[in-house]
């Protein structure tokens, strides 16, 4: 998705206000990643069956589905960076997102993709966000 805004073709005054609505969409944008994670990493899953440690069960994610949520830790990681026009997301775990999403070397887990599920889910609202008319006053 590419949007682009010439800002050079407007007085300084509308540009401000131009850069203060941008930042503000940008960080409504990457909230709508992170809300758009939060729905592709929840739900029931297709793969095995797991006792987990003190208790209860789980199932896994089979190949090709996104992650299945056994502590949540995952779902939980990701904060909303705004960023102009490539607001994003980001998580705090090392490695582990990597192997689900691609798997590991040797295949060992087979890749359980799920960050352009992310971007798809959350592209329709990101493009309402910043097709919307600019309200400038100058």
């Amino acid at each position: 998705m590419n949007i682009g805004i010439n800002l050079a073709a407007i007085p300084a005054q509308a540009v401000a206000q131009v850069e203060a609505e941008l930042y503000n969409r940008s960080f409504a944008a990457a909230n709508e990643l992170k809300n758009a994670s939060m729905e592709v990493l929840r739900g029931q899953r297709s793969g095995k069956t797991y006792k987990k440690p003190g208790g209860g069960t789980y199932t896994a994610s089979a190949p090709g589905e996104p992650p299945a949520v056994r502590t949540g830790r995952l779902r939980d990681s990701w904060r909303p960076i705004p960023n102009g026009l490539n607001p994003a997301i980001e998580e705090n775990i090392p490695v582990y997102p990597e192997y689900m999403e691609h798997g590991t070397p040797g295949g060992m887990i087979a890749p359980r993709p799920f960050a352009q599920k992310i971007v798809d889910q959350a592209e329709p609202q990101v493009t309402s966000i910043y097709t919307t008319p600019y309200n400038i006053h100058f």
